[in-house]
């Protein structure tokens, strides 16, 4: 399998501005994001996620075979009694849905994390409405644990969400 992840490069910021001012990305993401999202503000997200602590963030860009970044993934440790858990969230831009680009990003991911960390395990909260990101989730073996319940507002509707994890 070829390796799809990568560190951030700061001239990445025009592709994840592109990415992040897609309304259907930003539907399944968590708020607090600018829509447009510019490259000013993709800028700053690259900076945050280079100067990040090693020990505590792992981000990368998502490339393509001519390595443009085409998504992002990354996992973010815990706190306290949790500290040996990983929160993972990801997004794949539009033009590359259904090709596995996300399925091979999660398994790098996981795959890197735990083998350079202490980290045991890594957990996913996608929306119960994004059936492709729980499949993706399934494929790399993460466990389906349940069904969060009017777990968070998107778009000014409560929703549930999903919790999968995966163990080291």
């Amino acid at each position: 399998m070829d390796k799809i992840i990568r560190n951030w490069r700061k001239e990445d910021a025009a592709s994840l501005a592109k990415m992040l001012s897609n309304k259907k990305i930003q539907d399944n993401l968590r708020d607090g994001l600018a829509f447009p999202y510019t490259e000013q503000d993709a800028l700053a997200f690259i900076n945050d996620m280079l100067n990040a602590d090693p020990t505590k963030t792992f981000a990368f860009a998502i490339v393509n075979d001519e390595d443009q970044a085409i998504g992002s993934i990354g996992a973010f440790r815990c706190g306290n009694i949790h500290r040996q858990t990983a929160e993972m969230g990801y997004y794949v831009a539009e033009d590359y849905w259904g090709q596995g680009v996300g399925t091979k990003a999660v398994k790098q991911l996981t795959d890197y994390v735990f083998a350079e960390t202490d980290i045991i395990r890594i957990f996913a909260e996608p929306f119960s409405t994004n059936q492709a990101s729980c499949r993706l989730l399934e494929k790399n073996g993460f466990q389906f644990e349940g069904t969060l319940r009017k777990n968070a507002v998107k778009n000014g509707k409560v929703v549930d969400m999903q919790m999968y994890a995966l163990i080291k």
